[in-house]
């Protein structure tokens, strides 16, 4: 039962950017119908969030080879569909406005935080795992898979939501901002769904 409110809140956010992928290139949030420009908060949401999504989808399909925890394989299932789903939204997104989906900027240099991750060992944002990390987690089995999982996920999502938060601050296109807001409610009900499961095998979060 604890699983099914994560689920419907994650299915939540998908319908909601679903119905609304249409009209996003030209709600500006001002009436304007102007797109935002290369180097606007909802261009580097969607490019830096694309980018931290694609690592979650990856990690959730590993856990799953990893485990037969029903469970945990059906926390991970729900994670990589509804990333990889905002992921294309995001993308198609810049493709509507015309933008390019890799820019010179440093990762969340719109949110003013250029800088904050070194890019050191693959670790591009705050919150993704390293290289070294991904490599681990592809060579662990069972209740250690699961736990390490669950850690590193634990702190890709606190990186998502502080993002997510920033767009829904900072971003001027209403649907995006509404798909933000969205994201932060269902990422920190999936962090309290994995604190649980951590718990329930004798761990914590990492950070």
């Amino acid at each position: 039962m604890r699983y099914a409110g994560v689920a419907v809140a994650a299915a939540g956010v998908l319908v909601a950017a679903g119905a609304i992928s249409y009209s996003v290139a030209g709600d500006s949030g001002s009436g304007s119908g102007k797109v935002p420009s290369v180097d606007s908060a909802d261009a580097g949401f969607a490019r830096d969030m694309a980018v931290h999504h694609q690592q979650a989808v990856e990690m959730s399909y590993i856990v799953r080879d990893r485990t037969k925890d029903e469970e945990v394989r059906r926390l991970a299932y729900d994670i990589a569909q509804t990333q990889a789903n905002q992921r294309g939204m995001m993308i198609g997104w810049l493709d509507l406005w015309g933008l390019p989906k890799v820019s010179s900027d440093e990762p969340m240099a719109w949110m003013d935080m250029a800088g904050m991750a070194s890019g050191e060992d693959g670790a591009l944002m705050p919150g993704m795992a390293t290289n070294t990390e991904m490599k681990k987690l592809g060579t662990l089995n069972g209740k250690q898979a699961e736990i390490f999982y669950l850690q590193l996920m634990t702190t890709h999502h606190q990186g998502g939501v502080h993002m997510a938060q920033g767009c829904a601050d900072k971003c001027t296109v209403g649907v995006e901002k509404r798909l933000a807001q969205g994201m932060v409610a269902a990422q920190k009900s999936e962090m309290q769904l994995m604190a649980d499961l951590l718990k329930s095998r004798g761990a914590t979060p990492s950070s």
